[in-house]
C-alpha cells in the first residue's frame, strides 16, 4: 500500500516465514489459559493476525486499523473476515486513550510513512507504549515492531517491564522487542517456537536475544 510493503499471504499457510511471524510467536509464551485476549495495533492485512488465530484458536483479537483501504483490501485478497477478528478502523493512539479493556497479548505494529521510509509515528514510544503498557494484562506481553526505533524502545520497555528479549529476522532489518514478566527470555522464547510445527520452516530465520536489565 503507498509504496509500503505492508503484509504478506500465501493461501493455504499461516505463517509467513517473517516479521508478522515474530510478531505473532510470543502467544507461545503465556499458558494456554492466558491466550485469551489479544490486540494488534495496525492490523494491516491480517498477518500477524492469521497466525495469533491459528496459535490461540479461541481468543478474542482486536485489530486496530488506521487506513480503511487497507481493511478493505485485506478483506478482499486477504480473507481478512475469516479470521473472526474484532476489527477497529481507527487511530491506534485513540483507541489506548480510550479503552478500558486488558490483554494478555499487545502487539505494536504501527508505522507511518511510505516505502523505506516507514518509521513510528512521533507518539511512540512515548506516550504509546505507556499507554499499550496499561491495556497489558498482570503475566501478560507487549511486543513491539521497530526498525531504526530499536533502542529508544528498548529503553522505554526496560523502565517498564522485568524482562525484555529481542528477535531478529533474517533478511529484515526490524527487530521484535517482546516485554514481560520474569522468565520472558530469549531462551523461553525460542524453546516455545521449536515445541509449534507451525513455525519449524520459520525458527532457521530467527534470532533470539535476551535484554540485559541493567
Amino acid at each position: 500500500m503507498d509504496g509500503t510493503f505492508a503484509s504478506s499471504w500465501c493461501p493455504g499457510d499461516v505463517t509467513t516465514g517473517s516479521v508478522w511471524d515474530a510478531l505473532a510467536l510470543p502467544i507461545l509464551a503465556l499458558p494456554a489459559a492466558r491466550r485469551r485476549r489479544v490486540l494488534i495495533l495496525g492490523l494491516g492485512g491480517g498477518s500477524a493476525a492469521r497466525l495469533v488465530r491459528a496459535l490461540a484458536p479461541e481468543a478474542t483479537i482486536v485489530g486496530v486499523e488506521y487506513d480503511a483501504a487497507v481493511v478493505r483490501a485485506a478483506r478482499q485478497h486477504f480473507a481478512l473476515d475469516a479470521l473472526d477478528l474484532e476489527v477497529v478502523v481507527g487511530d491506534a493512539r485513540r483507541y489506548l486513550e480510550t479503552s478500558r479493556r486488558r490483554f494478555d497479548l499487545v502487539v505494536d505494529d504501527v508505522f507511518v510513512g511510505r516505502g523505506f521510509a516507514v518509521h513510528k509515528p512521533d507518539w511512540l514510544p512515548d506516550p504509546g507504549l505507556g499507554l499499550a503498557a496499561a491495556r497489558v494484562a498482570t503475566g501478560g506481553l507487549l511486543v513491539s515492531n521497530t526498525i531504526d526505533e530499536t533502542p529508544a524502545v528498548a529503553a522505554y520497555l526496560r523502565a517498564r517491564f522485568p524482562a525484555r528479549s529481542r528477535i531478529g529476522i533474517e533478511g529484515y532489518d526490524n527487530r521484535v522487542l517482546v516485554a514481560g514478566p520474569v522468565g520472558t527470555n530469549a531462551r523461553m522464547l525460542r524453546t516455545a517456537t521449536a515445541a509449534e510445527p507451525l513455525l519449524a520452516d520459520t525458527l532457521p530465520r530467527l534470532r533470539f536475544v535476551t535484554l540485559p536489565s541493567d
